[in-house]
C-alpha cells in the first residue's frame, strides 16, 4: 500500500471518468433546471471542464446559501451543478481509493457499507462486551462544537499534503477548499463530508493508538468511549479536549460528559441499551409535528400523496431498526385515521 497518493492526477482526468461523475451527481436531480441545461450539451460541457482543469484555469462558482432547521439550524451551501460534477470526480478518483481504507473500522459516517444503523449495532455490541466484563461501566459521550464551521483549512491542507505527493492533486485540493475563509468548510459540499472525516481521522488514531481505548465508536463529530470507571472517563475527557485544541484547533461541545451505562446512550437517533434500542424523544416529537403538517396540508388542499408516502416510509424505516413494534402499530393507525374519509389523490 503506497504511503502517499502519487502522480495520477492527469491519468484520472478523462472524459469517461468525468461522465461517470456526472451520472452520480445527477441522481435524484434529473428534473432540475441546471442539470437539464448541462446535459443538453453534455459532451461539450465535460470536455470544457477537463480542458480548464488541465490548463489550471478551472474556477469554482459562487455558492447558493439556504438555512435548514432540522435537527437544528444550519447554513447549507450549494455550488453550481458543473462544480458538483467535479467534486464527484475528485472524491471518487482520489479520496475514496486512498483514504477510506486508512480509516479505522470504528468510524461510520458517510462511508459505503457503514452508516447510522451499523454504528448503532457496533456500539451496542461493545456495550454488551463491557457489561459482561465489568457489569457497571462508564460512558464518555462527546461531540465537537460547531464542527464543520470550525475546521482549520491550514491544518486540513497539512494533513492532505502529508498524504499527497502528487503536486497537481494537492494544488487542485487547495482550489476546492478556497472560498476566501481559512476557518470552516461548507455543509452541503460533497467533498466536505470526506474532508471532515479525514480531519477527525487524526483524533481516531490518537484515541486508538495513543490512549489505547478499545471500545470507541465515531459518527462524524459525535463519538463514544466505553471505559471501566469514572476516573478513567474523567482523565480521557481532559486528554481528548487538550488534543483537539492543540492539534486540530477544535473544542468539545459543553454537552460532552461521562455517565454510568444504566442511563443508556443517545447516539445516531436512538437511545441504546445493552438489551434493547429505543427511539429518541426528539424523533417522536418530530413525528408529532409531521402529523400536524400533514393535517394542515390536507385541510388546505396542498397535500401531495407521493411526498407524504416518502416521508411515511422514511419514518417507519428509522423506527424499524429498534424495539418499536408497538410504536409502529400506533403510527400506522394514526396514518389510517388521518387519511380516512378524505378525498386524497394518490
Amino acid at each position: 500500500m503506497s504511503k502517499t497518493i502519487k502522480n495520477c492526477f492527469y491519468e484520472k482526468l478523462t472524459f469517461e471518468k468525468m461522465l461517470e461523475a456526472n451520472n452520480r451527481a445527477r441522481i435524484g436531480k434529473v428534473k432540475k433546471k441546471e442539470v437539464i441545461i448541462f446535459e443538453m450539451d453534455l459532451e461539450t460541457n465535460i470536455i470544457k471542464i477537463i480542458e480548464e482543469i488541465k490548463n489550471g484555469n478551472y474556477y469554482f462558482g459562487k455558492y447558493r446559501s439556504f438555512i435548514i432547521y432540522e435537527p437544528k439550524e444550519r447554513i447549507i451551501k450549494s455550488l453550481p451543478y458543473r462544480d458538483r460534477v467535479v467534486h464527484q470526480w475528485y472524491v471518487e478518483e482520489f479520496i475514496k481509493p486512498y483514504f477510506l481504507k486508512r480509516f479505522i473500522k470504528d468510524t461510520y459516517a458517510c462511508l459505503d457499507g457503514r452508516g447510522t444503523h451499523h454504528a448503532v449495532c457496533a456500539l451496542q455490541k461493545k456495550m454488551r462486551l463491557m457489561k459482561k466484563e465489568h457489569q457497571s461501566y462508564y460512558v464518555l459521550k462527546c461531540d465537537i462544537k460547531k464542527y464543520f464551521y470550525s475546521i482549520n483549512k491550514t491544518i486540513l491542507l497539512d494533513i492532505l499534503q502529508s498524504k499527497m505527493s502528487d503536486k497537481k492533486l494537492l494544488e487542485f485540493s487547495k482550489r476546492i477548499l478556497d472560498d476566501g475563509q481559512n476557518i470552516g468548510i461548507p455543509i452541503g459540499n460533497f467533498t466536505s463530508q470526506y474532508f471532515a472525516n479525514i480531519y477527525l481521522n487524526e483524533l481516531d488514531y490518537f484515541i486508538k493508538e495513543n490512549l489505547r481505548v478499545k471500545n470507541y465508536v465515531r459518527y462524524m463529530d459525535d463519538f463514544v468511549l466505553l471505559v471501566s470507571d469514572k476516573e478513567e472517563a474523567k482523565r480521557l475527557l481532559a486528554l481528548i479536549g487538550e488534543y483537539l485544541q492543540n492539534r486540530l484547533q477544535l473544542q468539545l461541545n459543553a454537552k460532552s460528559k461521562y455517565f454510568l451505562n444504566k442511563k443508556g446512550i443517545d447516539f445516531c437517533g436512538y437511545r441504546i441499551f445493552e438489551t434493547h434500542i429505543l427511539l429518541r424523544k426528539r424523533f417522536k416529537n418530530k413525528i408529532r409535528k409531521k402529523f400536524k403538517l400533514w393535517k394542515y396540508l390536507i385541510d388546505n388542499n396542498k397535500f401531495i400523496y407521493s411526498k407524504f408516502l416518502l416521508s411515511v416510509n422514511s419514518c417507519k424505516g428509522h423506527a424499524s431498526h429498534c424495539n418499536s413494534h408497538n410504536y409502529i402499530n400506533k403510527f400506522d393507525k394514526k396514518i389510517d385515521d388521518l387519511i380516512s374519509n378524505k378525498k386524497i389523490e394518490k
